[in-house]
């Protein structure tokens, strides 16, 4: 069994991370649980995997410095690796060639920011065509303070963008139902 028109797309879940003064590893635990799963999941599958990586020309996020690389404790075999510059892995980064090459039209999003990079790249992709899964319980993300002082906690802020894409740019999924949602795609 192939999922011919699915990848799973695993964006910038990288040690680099682990070097910026917000980093916090309270919520990483389960982050990384259901990664994984969703990882092994897609690859039982044989959906194609495709691990995204930030790169920035200095710092935590530059290839020289040692930290753009999987994020310890997860194991992802991907099928594809690309280097984004970007907010969207799907900007000057190969990866919408890679994707319309296998004629993959729906996208799993899982990864680092949920807010960001994530967010973003689901929105860039719903805008260019592709039925998009967004995995939630497979992103991270930190607080963050607004403007006038107030914190926002990680839950407040991956409630906050599950808002602005369900139904609108994405499908707000679990683990199961990502994978589940590929395996009605194919049996369709």
């Amino acid at each position: 069994m192939t999922h011919q028109n699915t990848a799973l797309i695993v964006i910038d879940a990288q040690e680099s991370f682990r070097q910026r003064p917000y980093w916090n590893g309270d919520e990483a635990p389960a982050f990384f649980d259901r990664l994984q799963a969703l990882v092994d999941g897609a690859k039982a599958r044989r959906i194609p995997i495709v691990q995204i990586f930030h790169v920035e020309d200095e710092g935590a996020f530059s290839l020289a410095s040692g930290h753009v690389r999987t994020m310890a404790p997860l194991a992802i075999a991907p099928d594809a690796v690309f280097h984004k510059h970007r907010h969207s892995a799907l900007v000057g980064s190969g990866l919408p060639i890679w994707l319309t090459e296998r004629g993959i039209r729906r996208l799993i999003v899982s990864g680092i920011r949920t807010e960001q990079c994530c967010e973003t790249t689901t929105r860039h992709a719903s805008d260019s065509g592709f039925d998009v899964d967004f995995v939630t319980e497979a992103t991270l993300t930190f607080a963050m303070t607004a403007r006038d002082g107030r914190v926002y906690t990680p839950a407040e802020i991956r409630a906050r963008t599950e808002l602005v894409l369900a139904d609108r740019f994405a499908r707000i999924a679990t683990v199961g139902q990502a994978l589940d949602g590929a395996a009605a795609r194919l049996a369709a």
